[in-house]
């Protein structure tokens, strides 16, 4: 397999350096060029014809935003890793950045004591998102391994339960899903939502004040104690997990930081587990694009109490990691593109069962990237 081309795009020298030392460790990723802003990149692009772009924020010229307003606006499907600042100001960068088509962000090393970290701190962040995006595996697989179809669903040992509270989990490409699926949700949803997106702090409240301007649902970030109500839906905040916490009558949001489940806090699977005890097993399960296997053990555990589950297909998945972990173990009742999400949603919670069990049957071509700014 040829190595995935990379082009650094970033006007500090010394980030470049850092960023094209820690890539060109690794065996299956070469450096292919690099630029100091966003003009210089534009115009290497058909020379370079990389595989993947880093690309920083702030540069002179032309910014990182500019720069991939004007690669998407040529149609150049090319995934792109924005770099980011954990500030007001760089998040609200990164989520214009991802509206115009960028496909994911990694954050730049903070507070660190020596170029060993921050090269640490960039292997450990940016080489899995490179992969993923590029559609190549973590770790070597043999020529001949083949990924199987997703199995039907396990069938039910009981009568499903009509929902009583959605809850949805999403990553890597999910804050342009998001941005598709929830304004498609009237405001009389009948159940509370709680939404886990894998962020850091700042990001979840802009993100969650981006998406209440889009949508007639109210979007907030989630506090801890806030009773749930229908129509109201709770961004998990950064760096916590989000729950749901029983009460006598009306269950409230719980927040906590515990230890990271699957590598991330917040994470799905704490919020999937504590909706089932709290509604016994009356969850509809919604898992949207990201890396990893986030939300595969509670999809697990809300279909074995008597919910529902459903997965975003691969098609039009930025990276079909963790609904493809949840349809691979047999835990999606139905499997469907983005754009056949919210009516399913509202089905479920009408007590419509599904007619049949849709299937992704292509794979997105490497670096394709569903773009909710609307850049096809």
């Amino acid at each position: 397999m040829n190595p995935i081309r990379v082009m650094v795009v970033d006007d500090s020298v010394v980030v470049r350096k850092i960023v094209t030392d820690v890539l060109s460790e690794d065996p299956g990723i070469e450096v292919v060029g690099t630029a100091v802003n966003g003009k210089v990149a534009v115009s290497k692009l058909e020379q370079l014809k990389p595989d993947l772009i880093t690309m920083d924020i702030e540069m002179p010229e032309m910014n990182g935003i500019e720069a991939v307003r004007a690669i998407r606006g040529a149609r150049n499907r090319v995934p792109i890793i924005m770099f980011s600042t954990l500030t007001e100001r760089g998040a609200t960068a990164t989520l214009d950045a991802l509206s115009s088509g960028a496909n994911d962000y990694v954050t730049k090393p903070a507070n660190v004591g020596s170029v060993a970290q921050s090269m640490e701190s960039v292997r450990e962040q940016l080489i899995p998102k490179i992969k993923a995006l590029t559609g190549r595996p973590a770790a070597p697989v043999r020529p001949t391994a083949r990924i199987a179809p997703p199995p039907p669903a396990a069938p039910r040992t009981g009568p499903g339960k009509k929902p009583a509270v959605l809850v949805i989990g999403s990553s890597t490409g999910g804050p342009e899903a998001l941005a598709k699926l929830l304004p498609q949700l009237p405001a009389s949803l009948p159940v509370p939502i709680l939404l886990v997106q894998h962020m850091p702090p700042v990001f979840t409240r802009q993100f969650a004040q981006r998406l209440d301007r889009l949508c007639a649902l109210r979007v907030v970030e989630a506090t801890d104690g806030v009773p749930l109500q229908p129509g109201t839906v709770h961004l998990a905040p950064g760096d916590h997990h989000l729950v749901v916490r029983p009460g006598r009558g009306t269950h409230t949001t719980g927040l906590h930081q515990g230890p990271p489940e699957n590598f991330c806090r917040p994470a799905v699977d704490p919020l999937f587990r504590s909706a089932v005890a709290a509604y016994d097993g009356a969850v509809l399960g919604v898992v949207l694009t990201g890396m990893g296997s986030d939300g595969r053990n509670g999809a697990g555990e809300i279909r074995a109490a008597g919910g529902t589950v459903l997965a975003q297909d691969q098609a039009t998945s930025v990276v079909w990691g963790m609904p493809g972990a949840v349809a691979q173990a047999g835990l999606a009742d139905e499997i469907l593109p983005l754009d056949r999400v919210a009516e399913a949603i509202q089905r479920h919670l009408s007590g419509v069962p599904a007619v049949r069990l849709a299937s992704p049957t292509t794979a997105p071509a490497p670096g394709r990237a569903v773009l909710f700014g609307g850049n096809r």
